[in-house]
Formats: C-alpha cells, sequence, structure tokens
C-alpha cells in the first residue's frame, strides 16, 4: 500500500490506494550529469538501478572552491547524485575500477582558504548567511570579478563565506600534461568568461572561482595527474558530502545545525568517500563499504594535480569526465574503503614481488628450514581521523579487524612490507601492506585484488 495525492473536486486529498510496484529494468550504463546540492542523504532518491558490473559515465562539476562560495550549495563539493548498483545489500561491498579521467576544465582557480566569520553559523561549508539581510543558504549571482563579486540576490550584500588568503589561475594544455599559473591580466580574462574556461556542467549550480582571478603565483609550471577528491558510497546519515570522512567530519561533532552528530553517529555512518588521495586515479580500484541498500555511488571533486597531504587545503578543481565499473562483493562488510592503486604508486615495499625474488625467498627457506612462503599481495586500508595520529590508529585498526589479526601484527607487516601515506592533511591516511593470499581468500578480497596485480 502505498499514500498518493489524488484530486477530488478540485481539491487535493491523502488516499491510500494499492498498487503493483513497478519493476525497472538495470541498465548496464548509466550516464550521470545531475548533481547534488552539497549533501550525501541515503532517503534521497538514486540514479539507477545500474546492473551489477554495469558501467558508470559521469560528468563531474569542480569541487571545493566553487561550491564553498555558492551558499546554496550545503556541503562544500557538488558531487554527482548517487547511484543504486543492483544486488548491493549493507553489509556487502562494491568494487569500483576507475576506468578513465579525463580533464575537460581550461583553467581553474585555488589557493589557501580564510574563513569570514559574520558569513555563516558554526560551519562555513553547510551553514551560510548572508551578512547584509541574514538569509541563510541565499541564491547569489555574480557581478563582476574578484573576491567581492558574488553577491546575495535579495540585497545586493558580498555573501560568500570563504576568501582567497593566497591563491593562483593555472591554465592548462590541450593534451592534459601540464598546467601554468598565469599573471593578472590573463586571470582577469578568464575571470570575464569563468563558465567556459571551467567548463561546468550546465546541471552545475556553482559560482566558478575564476571569478575571483587571483594570481600571486605567476609562471609556476606543473604536472598534471588528474584524480578524483570523492569516491565512494552513500553514508547510512544525512551528512555534507565533504565531511564524509573522519577529519573534516569532526566538524560536525556537536555542530549548532541539522547535522549535527555524536562522535559515535559519526564513525557508525560515515564511508570517508571524501579522501582526497592523489593515487585514487586512472587505472586503481577503490572497494567500498555498503551502508545503505543500493550503496549509492557517486563522484566528484575531479583534481588536475596535487602532491600527498593536500598541504594547501585546496588544489586545482576541475571539471571532467569520469568512467567507472562497479560489481558487488557479496558479505565483505568494511568500515571504510579499501584502495587498489596502480603498481608504480605503490610503495617500494609494497609492490608485487618478481620471479626471481620468489626464487630468492624459496632458497632462504630451504636454508633456514622455512617450511612455506607466503604468497602476498598489497592492498591500502584507507583510515580517517581528527588528525594524521588518529587517522593511522583507523587504518590499523580497520586492518586487524578485516585480516583478524592483532594491531601489533598489522603495525610490523605494514612497516617491512608496505607504509604510512598521507593522503589528505589533518586526516586521511593509507596503511599499505602487503597480505597473505590466505587471509585475502578469508576476507572474500583475493579474487579482486589478483585480478588488480597479477
Amino acid at each position: 500500500m502505498v499514500n498518493e495525492l489524488t484530486s477530488v473536486n478540485g481539491e487535493i486529498t491523502g488516499e491510500s490506494v494499492y498498487r503493483e510496484k513497478p519493476v525497472i529494468q538495470a541498465a548496464e550504463t548509466i550516464f550521470v550529469n545531475e548533481f547534488t546540492d552539497g549533501v550525501l542523504n541515503p532517503n534521497a532518491p538514486m540514479l539507477g538501478p545500474l546492473k551489477d558490473g554495469g558501467t558508470i559515465i559521469a560528468n563531474t562539476a569542480p569541487g571545493c572552491w566553487g561550491p564553498m562560495i555558492t551558499p546554496t550549495i550545503r556541503g562544500g563539493h557538488e558531487v554527482t547524485k548517487p547511484v543504486y548498483v543492483e544486488g548491493a545489500e549493507v553489509g556487502d561491498a562494491i568494487v569500483i575500477q576507475i576506468k578513465s579521467i579525463q580533464v575537460t576544465s581550461i583553467a581553474t582557480s585555488s589557493g589557501t582558504d580564510e574563513a569570514q566569520n559574520e558569513r555563516f553559523i558554526g560551519d562555513p561549508f553547510v551553514k551560510v548567511k548572508c551578512p547584509g539581510c541574514g538569509k541563510l543558504h541565499p541564491p547569489t549571482i555574480v557581478q563582476g570579478i574578484g573576491q567581492e563579486s558574488v553577491k546575495c540576490m535579495t540585497c545586493g550584500t558580498d555573501t560568500t563565506p570563504f576568501k582567497i588568503s593566497n591563491g593562483y589561475t593555472m591554465t592548462f594544455n590541450s593534451k592534459g600534461d601540464v598546467g601554468l599559473t598565469v599573471g593578472k591580466e590573463a586571470a582577469r580574462r578568464i575571470a570575464q568568461d569563468s563558465k567556459n574556461y571551467m567548463r561546468t556542467p550546465e546541471n552545475s549550480v556553482q559560482n566558478p572561482i575564476t571569478s575571483f582571478a587571483p594570481s600571486d603565483l605567476i609562471g609556476v609550471l606543473a604536472r598534471m595527474r588528474p584524480f578524483v577528491g570523492q569516491l565512494g558510497t552513500t553514508p547510512s546519515k544525512a551528512m555534507p558530502d565533504s565531511h564524509n570522512a573522519g577529519d573534516f567530519g569532526t566538524f560536525l561533532i556537536g555542530a549548532p545545525h541539522e547535522f549535527t552528530m555524536t562522535e559515535d553517529e559519526l564513525n557508525i555512518h560515515r564511508t570517508d568517500g571524501h579522501m582526497d588521495i592523489n593515487r585514487v586515479r586512472e587505472g586503481a580500484v577503490v572497494i567500498c563499504p555498503v551502508k545503505v541498500p543500493g550503496g549509492g555511488v557517486y563522484v566528484g571533486d575531479m583534481h588536475a594535480m596535487q602532491g600527498d597531504g593536500e598541504i594547501a587545503g585546496h588544489t586545482t578543481d576541475v571539471s571532467g569526465i569520469v568512467q567507472l565499473q562497479v560489481s558487488v562483493l557479496k558479505k565483505v562488510n568494511l568500515d571504510g574503503p579499501i584502495l587498489l592503486p596502480n603498481v608504480e604508486d605503490l610503495p617500494y615495499t609494497a609492490k608485487p614481488f618478481t620471479k626471481e625474488e620468489k626464487r630468492i625467498a624459496r632458497e632462504l627457506a630451504e636454508e633456514f628450514g622455512v617450511k612455506q612462503v607466503e604468497e602476498s599481495f598489497p592492498l591500502s586500508i584507507v583510515g580517517t581521523g581528527a588528525n594524521l595520529n588518529v587517522a593511522t590508529e583507523n587504518a590499523l585498526e580497520r586492518a586487524a579487524k578485516l585480516f583478524e589479526l592483532t594491531v601489533e601484527e598489522v603495525r610490523n607487516r605494514a612497516t617491512i612490507t608496505g607504509g604510512i601515506e598521507i593522503g589528505r592533511h589533518p586526516g586521511v591516511v593509507t596503511a599499505t601492506v602487503q597480505m597473505p593470499k590466505t587471509l585475502l581468500k578469508k576476507a572474500r578480497l583475493f579474487k579482486t585484488i589478483k585480478r588488480q596485480y597479477d
């Protein structure tokens, strides 16, 4: 039985009717060009369904700066609407293979941020208030260029909750090899045609950050290696998209707005989709927890390049096209994501062993009476937390729980067969480790990992 609104003599009435639930055929491929309002809501409708093993092709909008200066976006990013994957149930996992990433932006702007305290309540990413009329989440319009160009449509006041304290405008070559920061006049020229240079998708509502025309860094050359900062599954409680991780998520603990959570709630519901790990790039695989029916796969926040740590807090946000292939792993209950990087992105100690190395190991085993040499494969466990120490412990504890080991053993294995790498400062890391085939099989991960590294 469903509740349905009907019209009787021109009046709207509530009526309960019985209706057979329509059967929706799952699609092999879903093209995504729709975005959230910055909130990941498990109760909101999803796109799809998508077949297990199907493909998502997404036209992604820039993350971070554009949404940060757009008060109607309530989460700090503008990610794609989540996709429902057929057969994905709570307690399963979804394997996401990144088939391709293509930057479409011609230019972007970025830099370090400075929050404007009178323009938000509790959190400048979430609860923006116009300093003029006091309206919450006011609609805005870009008038002119510069850091005062975003105006409240109600009262005309400069309304952005963030300003750039030190920033740059960067343009890219057509092949996507390098970026170069430009001077004041070029930045202003780009700002006058912001949407065109940013190539923001037609359904994106963000104000393009190139409108600010920052030019503190001029003539800086940078290599491009695009990746996605947001890739994952929908959390089991509504939260701002940029806060779906243990570091930014701490802003929700006791927050003075509707997304407030306790620390326990954050730990239970988050899926750590906001990773900003630069190894989440073409060729990599991310294995994500399923905490709502259908999983709700989403993507966004593409970056043109980034060093480990994203130490400025922001990097080069760009529009782009992402192709993902997704499949369901039944009864693989994860607390957070697992990353299978490209081989060249693995720490030296975690790279798959060569035939010659294995031959030498067998000789050593025979000489010293070791009955069997482990057959092992690498994986990176994502950990997040209020700071890097907490994030590291989170990654180690997740690995220990998944493989039914002690944290001490995981520490030893990570030290000699992997390493700890920073995804985002202040609190996203990966604990990379070589794990034996026996434990990978027991955790139902072996086939996926072997396919990536065999």
